[in-house]
């Protein structure tokens, strides 16, 4: 039986329509993420995809009856966890600390301009 080994090419959250600028915004503008442009079948239904400096890929898709996902979240590493929440604390976003519960990691949890639950962490080691 061979062992699986498995690596993500993209995670999928939900916005709503119309909020693509905003997205970019934040995902882009805040984040640093690089927009990658949808193939144009699906880019007529809106949303925007994202791709971090690894290849991973955060898709964000519109759902006419959007509602944010307030417990499921992705969980993304970075390596500046402490620059990234002074940048988004300054730009006005809440941070909530995790405490130990993860064993050698740092992590914080916050919410997108949608209300998205995010999850930042790294490990102690890159502190």
């Amino acid at each position: 039986m061979q062992t699986g080994l498995m690596v993500f090419h993209h995670v999928q959250i939900s916005c709503p329509a119309g909020s693509e600028e905003t997205l970019r915004d934040y995902y882009s503008g805040l984040l640093g993420l690089t927009e990658v442009p949808k193939p144009p079948i699906l880019a007529v239904r809106g949303g925007a995809w994202f791709r971090s400096a690894d290849g991973s890929e955060l898709h964000l898709g519109v759902e006419p009856d959007f509602r944010p996902a307030r417990k499921a979240h992705p969980a993304l590493l970075w390596p500046e966890l402490d620059a990234l929440a002074a940048r988004l604390m300054e730009a006005g976003y809440e941070i909530t600390w995790g405490g130990d519960e993860v064993p050698g990691m740092r992590r914080f949890h916050t919410f997108d301009p949608h209300g998205n639950r995010l999850e930042f962490l790294t490990s102690v080691a890159t502190r």
